[in-house]
């Protein structure tokens, strides 16, 4: 048969659900590592983005059950729980959670209408407003039983013993930027601590690795393109590489940049959002790169020490812009225009 087909078009839901199952590698990995704390912060992010969802659209008189159905609301309450401190209060995901479905999401119009990026929306949030909290970070294997998770999550209590800087460490990208600032000896003899693991950190890069296989399936899913991630992880190693290259005392390789903190789930799981991103293959190129550079620019330069979050935001405002300079022309424009200068 040599007819034309039309493709059968792929819903939201079904969209929403295989991104789902692209995070459960990740989230089977971090469990493993860090304990149960994840599944508690993804079970109160749900929970909280489904109730804010339904009360915003109760208030704007729409449908409540087909948008709860679409899988949005979930999507953005894992990606951000995946984005935050696993043993941070309980408070803390419930109001980034909060901010990212009312604000970020709703409060313009809902899903296709955001301009911005709702999980990192309430991550930006909380990091501005709550930095202590979230710099509460756990231990691989920590000492904390899933009992004890729980109770420190809703209490902020710890067993007899036991201190704070026992349950929690900074991450490996904190450690480095801190250590440098404050003096410290070069790049090579600073990941000689344990915390660093073969790559970026013991743990953390496991997890990664769970995201790059995650991406991989969105890819050969054609859930995704590969412009995005692709260019997001060519413009980190475009500065990471020649700095490394000229003082490699000083700026750790390009290798660690890719594999630590939040890379790689911002290259496949963020900046892939279809709603506040570009729309051309162009764009998204441009969209990528610019959030790969402002990612290693606030890393090292900057206040934050992952700050995947900050860049996708930063480079959310430049989208209309974009897709000016990038968006086709519509199909017969430029021949019309063409034959309008040859009558001229």
């Amino acid at each position: 048969m040599h007819a034309p087909y039309i493709a059968r078009p792929t819903t939201v839901s079904v969209i929403m659900l295989k991104v789902l199952l692209a995070l459960l590698p990740a989230i089977a990995v971090s469990v493993w590592f860090y304990g149960i704390a994840l599944l508690v912060q993804l079970t109160l992010a749900s929970a909280t983005a489904l109730l804010a969802e339904a009360a915003m659209l109760r208030l704007r008189g729409l449908a409540i059950a087909p948008f709860l159905k679409d899988g949005s609301a979930l999507l953005t309450a894992w990606l951000l729980a995946l984005s935050m401190p696993a043993l941070g209060a309980w408070w803390l995901i419930v109001v980034a959670t909060l901010f990212a479905i009312v604000v970020g999401k709703q409060l313009y119009g809902g899903l296709g209408n955001n301009p911005f990026n709702p999980a990192m929306v309430g991550f930006a949030v909380a990091m501005v407003s709550f930095p202590a909290q979230m710099a509460h970070w756990g231990m691989p294997h920590g000492p904390l039983d899933s009992s004890a998770q729980l109770a420190w999550i809703f209490s902020r209590e710890l067993p007899a013993g036991l201190s704070l800087d026992a349950i929690s460490m900074a991450t490996p990208l904190d450690y480095l930027k801190t250590q440098l600032l404050l003096g410290g000896s070069d790049i090579a003899s600073l990941k000689e601590a344990p915390m660093f693991g073969h790559i970026a950190g013991v743990g953390s890069e496991w997890v990664a690795l769970a995201y790059l296989a995650g991406g991989l399936f969105l890819l050969q899913q054609r859930v995704i393109r590969y412009q995005a991630p692709l260019a997001m992880l060519a413009g980190l190693t475009t500065l990471a590489v020649p700095l490394w290259l000229w003082q490699p005392a000083h700026y750790v390789d390009p290798l660690f940049h890719l594999v630590a903190g939040a890379t790689l789930l911002a290259a496949f799981f963020i900046v892939t959002d279809p709603v506040s991103g570009p729309t051309s293959a162009r764009g998204q190129l441009i969209f990528g790169f610019g959030v790969g550079l402002l990612i290693y620019v606030i890393r090292v330069f900057g206040g934050y020490p992952d700050a995947a979050a900050f860049a996708v935001l930063l480079m959310n405002i430049a989208v209309p812009l974009i897709d000016q300079l990038t968006r086709p022309p519509a199909f017969g424009k430029r021949k019309r225009a063409k034959k309008a200068d040859q009558h001229a």
